[in-house]
């Protein structure tokens, strides 16, 4: 009887089916090369990529254990850290942003967030959804906080966390950290910082700098696919998580499961949580790798010195930078100010469409003020830097310009 149905379905007289074959998969997608010098996704190099496209094993086989221990030894180079609570959660980095509230936070604790750009009000509203009293001190965006204002929202408030970005893409702001992490801990208060833009191209020490919870992400300085999130917990921090009097809003981002299943609870066997993203994995540890070989203070350098270089190049076009301190300026996103009497929309299009390359607005506070561009990783370099100022240029000749 079934194999009467099934040819009588092969013969194209009967079928259960409702929704016809999909047209548009009669044929491969390919994918153009593009210049990604935006603030994220970046350009992916061929070693990662290649180790991406390695043949899948499963999730729970002792190699892929052994590739996660080699991505947590990365993740403590990255964040030099000793912490033993180091993984990379599956996801983007919104993903480790909710994992880190949702673990150090219950409904009810106070949360200190430091909002300059759009970073500070997404952890915000993270926050407020699960219930937590949160209270912000604010920057125009382009600013920094003092640690003086910090100490003065500290002691008002008592928080139990306190969130600030390192590096906040929306502004191009990078955020000193140092003497933070003690204020914090002088209020019984944890510190969470978001690196998801800085990590790897502006120094960042989570022990030294008394960091509680640091995360990142894959796809900016590492230049990994997007999709796996380096995270971190200090002992304090893991202190907090670890006595609870609730259990975590979300089962996928439970701190006790998430722990396990990357051996970092000294259990005897790892436990079934999640599958997780093996080809991510695969492309994150390639990703670490290539960091280690060039090591971390010459990518900083690097990353410092070829912002320098753009910054220069964009200042001798009579471009304005946005941030005016340049001690505050993100070495791997530079956000522009937008030229008066052009459209910002017309001049990105017009360099994606012309030259290939990828250019952005502004995002949350800066959208409409800024130009941004991210020179992160393998796109951090003079030559990227010369192709964009030169896009900039036919931009600026080509584009309508406003006479009013």
């Amino acid at each position: 009887m079934c194999s009467s149905r099934l040819v009588h379905r092969r013969s194209g007289t009967m079928s259960s089916l409702s929704v016809p074959k999909p047209a548009c998969l009669n044929k491969p997608f390919v994918a153009p090369h593009r210049f990604m010098f935006g603030p994220g996704p970046s350009n992916v190099p061929p070693r990662i990529l290649e180790a991406g496209a390695n043949p899948i094993i499963g999730h729970m086989h002792p190699e892929m254990f052994e590739i996660m221990s080699d991505i947590k030894s990365g993740i403590q180079y990255a964040f030099q850290t000793q912490n033993n609570l180091t993984f990379a959660v599956s996801g983007t980095g919104h993903t480790a942003m909710e994992c880190a509230l949702f673990n150090a936070l219950e409904p009810g604790d106070g949360v200190l967030v430091a909002v300059n750009g759009i970073w500070g009000e997404r952890a915000a509203d993270m926050a407020e959804r699960i219930g937590a009293k949160v209270n912000t001190i604010s920057a125009p965006p382009g600013g920094c906080f003092t640690n003086d204002e910090i100490k003065k929202a500290l002691s008002k408030h008592r928080p139990a966390l306190m969130f600030l970005a390192h590096g906040e893409s929306s502004t191009g702001v990078l955020h000193a950290l140092d003497g933070i992490g003690d204020l914090c801990h002088q209020y019984g208060c944890l510190l969470l910082v978001d690196c998801v833009a800085s990590m790897g191209g502006a120094p960042l020490y989570m022990d030294k700098q008394g960091i509680d919870i640091l995360y990142t992400g894959s796809q900016k300085v590492l230049n990994a696919p997007p999709g796996s999130a380096p995270i971190s917990f200090s002992p304090r921090a893991c202190q907090k998580a670890f006595n609870r009097r609730t259990k975590p809003v979300s089962f996928f981002l439970d701190l006790a499961w998430l722990a396990n299943y990357w051996g970092c609870d000294d259990k005897p066997a790892r436990t079934y949580h999640h599958t997780g993203p093996v080809s991510a994995f695969y492309s994150l540890r390639e990703a670490l790798r290539m960091l280690a070989e060039e090591g971390l203070e010459e990518s900083w350098e690097r990353h410092r010195t070829v912002a320098e270089y753009f910054h220069s190049g964009l200042e001798d076009m009579g471009l304005k930078l946005f941030v005016k301190d340049k001690s505050s300026r993100l070495p791997t996103v530079t956000t522009i100010l937008a030229p008066p009497g052009y459209d910002w929309k017309e001049i990105t299009s017009f360099i994606m469409k012309t030259h290939n390359v990828e250019v952005s607005g502004g995002l949350g506070p800066s959208a409409g003020l800024v130009l941004r561009v991210g020179l992160m990783g393998c796109n951090s370099s003079r030559a990227s830097v010369d192709m964009v100022l030169s896009a900039f240029r036919d931009a600026l000749q080509h584009c309508h310009k406003s006479k009013v």
